[in-house]
């Protein structure tokens, strides 16, 4: 557990920052942008928590907001490190998590028959947020990846996240009695 006495270190104030087994990069760099994603996504996750989900998929977002935290933590060290700088990581199991969420969370739900907009509820217009969120971080984490080598479960899991943060949604506005909000395609 990392014990913070001080927050500001000035090794920033040059533009680059430190990663998990102590190289530094840019701040702008590639893999920076994916685990800030990450932690953006995280962050959006905290509001809409706040903004009151119901206490089943306050759970589940609680135990996903850990996860971000391992998937921050498998992005900030290089895979070429991580035999010397063991980190927590993304693995099989979290993405099997994410879709038993999916599938429970489902079959309340009633069958799409059209694109849902972002909105409803706070909570669901939240989540609404932290999937597009999701859909960022993934994009930058398939760019990250073509560039070197990426834990294998994290790509799996953003793209299930984001799939279980549309669902998420979807339940936080059934649970208030709101129906989704539909795309008018004549509008």
């Amino acid at each position: 557990m990392p014990r913070l006495t001080r927050i500001y270190t000035r090794g920033g104030d040059d533009g680059s920052t430190a990663l998990g087994f102590g190289g530094r990069v840019a701040k702008d760099d590639l893999r920076v942008e994916c685990y800030g994603t990450v932690d953006e996504l995280n962050a959006c996750l905290g509001v809409a928590r706040a903004a009151g989900a119901p206490p089943d998929l306050d759970r589940e977002l609680a135990r996903i907001q850990n996860e971000l935290f391992h998937l921050g933590a498998d992005l900030c060290v290089p895979e070429g490190e991580k035999a010397a700088h063991p980190v927590p990581r993304i693995e099989p199991r979290h993405v099997d998590a994410l879709e038993a969420a999916i599938d429970r969370l489902n079959v309340e739900l009633a069958p799409l028959e059209n694109f849902v907009l972002p909105g409803g509820t706070e909570a669901a217009a939240a989540l609404h947020v932290a999937r597009t969120v999701c859909r960022r971080a993934e994009r930058l984490l398939v760019a990250l990846a073509r560039r070197e080598a990426i834990g294998p479960a994290a790509l799996p899991y953003l793209n299930r996240l984001s799939d279980a943060l549309f669902v998420f949604a979807r339940a936080a506005n059934g649970r208030a009695g709101r129906d989704d909000v539909l795309w008018d395609s004549r509008a």
